[in-house]
């Protein structure tokens, strides 16, 4: 059986999870099943990989600690805008994101639109 995500804003489909918003989380919401992960990921940089269905995780390499900086300030930015936050780890030539929904410790919709607006930063 092949499952496929649906994504719908306001009523209107949309093709590409960045052009979406993030969704707060007020919990009592059912964690997204593999399958479903699995429909999400697939329309995401292939980069992003999906740990025991709890979180997503991605490594950006650079060639310095500045630029990776530079990097990570402009992910928080996205994450400030969709009150959505992601946990970052900073370190000499290498920035890792992982993504996941803190309130109910499980991944949601909206943790793959926040990794796709991060596909979208240009380094």
């Amino acid at each position: 059986m092949k499952v496929t995500a649906t994504i719908c804003l306001g009523g209107e489909n949309l093709d590409n999870l960045s052009d979406m918003e993030c969704v707060p989380c007020k919990g009592g919401v059912p964690p997204l099943s593999d399958e479903e992960s699995d429909a999400f990921l697939s329309q995401i940089h292939d980069d992003w990989e999906v740990v025991k269905n709890h979180h997503l995780t991605r490594t950006w390499p650079f060639p310095d600690f500045a630029s990776a900086l530079e990097f990570i300030n402009k992910l928080g930015e996205i994450c400030e805008q969709q009150n959505h936050h992601a946990d970052f780890e900073l370190g000499w030539g290498r920035v890792v994101s992982v993504i996941y929904t803190h309130k109910i410790d499980a991944l949601t919709e909206s943790d793959f639109v926040l990794a796709a607006k991060f596909d979208t930063i240009q380094r």
